[in-house]
């Protein structure tokens, strides 16, 4: 991929980096040369020195050939004018920009742009740590009808099979973490002690499947 970077602070240097690492091309846009240090000696990509949302500079960067473009500079407006011109002007699909502001994030992911909020996103990470297991999803759609949520395996669940787990709490488990890799279930799959479950539900479903979890299997 050829990804377009617009900010150079410290998460579009990281993201940088970061898609440099796995092999792909990286231009990045700031309006401060000096910002460009953040990079480090090692980095290949291009330094596109300007403002993102505007066109000349975009095509410096090389946004007819890009796969994606994300905008995460320190300005809501910024983010949100420069990402609209990526995706109206050069139809690009893959689109993300960084949002403060959580209202305003709610507003443009409803047009089509990915949005991360970054307030709300931080303090959403800080009460997934300190409220009880449920009461917070790991991710909820949109439309507020579907949640992922990431659960150690309850002890009284132990040695049954995921597929008893997921007919009675009327949930999916996506994958399974086991011993630090990733497994998709099927239905033989028995569940082990630490399994952590990546668990999708229905909003509406969430709180008969904790109880199900907490009370533990129904044997037939």
């Amino acid at each position: 991929m050829h990804v377009v970077i617009m900010g150079c602070g410290r998460v579009g240097s990281t993201l940088a980096r970061s898609l440099e690492d796995r092999n792909h091309t990286v231009s990045i846009i700031d309006s401060e040369p000096d910002a460009f240090r953040r990079l480090g000696p090692g980095f290949n990509g291009d330094k596109v020195t300007g403002y993102g949302f505007d066109q000349e500079v975009l095509e410096k960067a090389g946004i007819r050939r890009a796969d994606a473009f994300a905008a995460v500079s320190s300005g809501d407006n910024s983010n949100i004018i420069a990402a609209r011109v990526a995706r109206e002007t050069f139809g690009l699909q893959q689109v993300v920009a960084r949002i403060y502001d959580p209202g305003r994030a709610e507003v443009y992911q409803r047009l089509g742009i990915t949005t991360v909020a970054t307030v709300k996103w931080t303090a959403d990470q800080v009460l997934r740590r300190i409220l009880p297991a449920g009461a917070e999803p790991d991710f909820r759609d949109p439309s507020g009808t579907i949640r992922v949520d990431h659960v150690t395996v309850p002890e009284s669940w132990i040695g049954h099979r995921t597929v008893a787990m997921q007919e009675q709490s009327r949930s999916r488990i996506a994958w399974i973490d086991r011993l630090g890799e990733g497994m998709l279930p099927s239905r033989e799959t028995i569940l082990q002690e630490g399994d952590m479950l990546h668990l999708v539900i229905r909003e509406d479903n969430a709180a008969h499947a904790y109880a199900v979890l907490d009370r533990g299997p129904e044997e037939h």
